[in-house]
């Protein structure tokens, strides 16, 4: 038989209509449409748990993106050191941001450090202004070399770093000295922007520090840096102390990187220490000496290492250092017309270490029976700069102040510390 007669074959054409015909019938009565397409074939029909499990999914969804920039801040304390750990909150996980900077901010800085000989009145103000800050303290006698105290003194012997700003206090007297830049005449930095030297000081200004290197030139910046001690040991006879370095080639990015940023240059609190005290006593570079026992205290000579030739220019930049402390980066170290403090902040990543953010401060007082210089250096990530920097040796010469360490002060300013203000408008220059 063939297959269009196999009876068989008819009767399943007859079961399947039967079937199709019940489902029909059985649509019409439930109230089901009554056409069948074949779109519809294996489709079901959503429970309502099903549909509230997709509108739960939904509002997850909208909750996930609301909040996923919000950042939390935690901080755990391991071997005695704080660390701050930054995360994102994830909707089913949390995702960890790695800090690019591998030095902690805070730590205990006194660990390890001998006190033997120090001036313990000027540790003492020096200690609690630090805090539980990662960074150093180096306080000076200016008129001999005398280091009075140091804190963190491993930080302070072996930290040698890029000076960042502060080298602009080298850069200015080079220039001075060379007769390239005249401290009163404004230089363009910008289409409609002058600044002269005082407001470069004050306010760190890179572009024009920058052009004094490119007038400089290389080989005249490493002269005067090796004049002022860079690349040597700043004290006498003081074990572990490093020497620095000095490039002997311009950096990638030039000279005025070197002469704005300190790039190619790396230096100890130490030599900058030795930097502004000369600054302060009107040129004599003196070996910094730390007495280890009351006897040597007694017997202390001061060692002259050079005399520099900076007297009639340190007039020049003071008001520059001072106008720092009033209205400049350095405004943290909180201005006082009876006791002025001369400063300049330095603020930048290591890039020998770039894990390694700084925060430098080098600063003087003008005013009193005792001369002090007071250096910062802070170590870290978040947290550390110049300004903040200024603020802890403020608190140094402020907590100094309370005790009377510096003797009586007079009832007047000289004029020739007045730092120069804008005479059309009574406000500090540059502002």
């Amino acid at each position: 038989l063939g297959k269009r007669d196999c009876p068989m074959r008819s009767l399943a054409r007859l079961a399947g209509l039967a079937v199709c015909l019940s489902f029909f019938c059985a649509s019409v009565l439930m109230g089901a449409p009554t056409s069948i397409t074949t779109s519809d074939v294996g489709k079901t029909v959503p429970s309502k748990k099903h549909k509230k499990l997709k509108r739960r999914r939904r509002r997850h969804i909208v909750a996930h993106r609301r909040r996923r920039h919000r950042r939390v801040v935690h901080t755990t304390t391991r071997a005695g050191v704080i660390h701050t750990v930054r995360h994102r909150r994830h909707w089913r996980h949390r995702r960890y941001r790695r800090s690019p900077w591998d030095t902690p901010t805070y730590a205990d800085s006194t660990l390890g450090d001998r006190t033997e000989g120090e001036d313990l009145e000027v540790r003492k103000a020096a200690v609690e202004a630090l805090g539980r800050h990662n960074g150093a303290i180096v306080a000076v006698d200016p008129e001999t070399g005398r280091i009075l105290s140091i804190v963190n003194q491993k930080l302070a012997l072996t930290g040698a770093y890029e000076p960042c700003s502060t080298v602009k206090l080298v850069i200015s007297l080079a220039a001075l000295s060379e007769g390239i830049v005249n401290p009163l005449a404004e230089v363009r930095i910008g289409r409609r922007s002058y600044i002269d030297m005082t407001q470069a000081l004050a306010h760190s200004n890179n572009f024009y520090f920058a052009k004094l290197g490119e007038k400089l030139g290389f080989a005249r910046v490493v002269e005067y840096a090796k004049m002022f001690g860079l690349g040597q040991r700043a004290g006498f006879d003081i074990p572990g102390e490093s020497p620095g370095s000095v490039a002997n080639e311009p950096p990638r990015l030039g000279v005025g990187r070197m002469t704005s940023f300190g790039t190619g240059i790396r230096w100890t609190p130490l030599q900058l220490a030795s930097v502004v005290s000369a600054i302060a006593n009107g040129g004599t570079l003196y070996y910094l000496q730390s007495p280890q026992t009351q006897e040597e205290v007694e017997k202390f000579i001061p060692r002259i290492k050079r005399q520099l030739n900076i007297d009639d220019l340190i007039p020049e930049i003071k008001p520059g250092l001072m106008g720092a402390v009033e209205y400049g980066t350095a405004r943290r170290a909180v201005y006082d017309p009876s006791q002025p403090i001369f400063g300049k902040t330095g603020t930048c990543t290591d890039t020998t270490n770039p894990g390694v953010h700084l925060g430098w401060f080098g600063s003087f007082t003008g005013v009193g029976n005792k001369k002090l210089v007071v250096v910062v250096l802070l170590t870290g990530g978040y947290g550390v700069s110049g300004p903040i920097a200024s603020g802890i040796g403020g608190r140094v010469y402020h907590y100094l102040e309370a005790e009377h360490y510096f003797g009586p002060q007079p009832t007047t300013v000289p004029t020739t510390l007045i730092s120069m203000r804008n005479p059309a408008d009574g406000g500090p220059a540059g502002q």
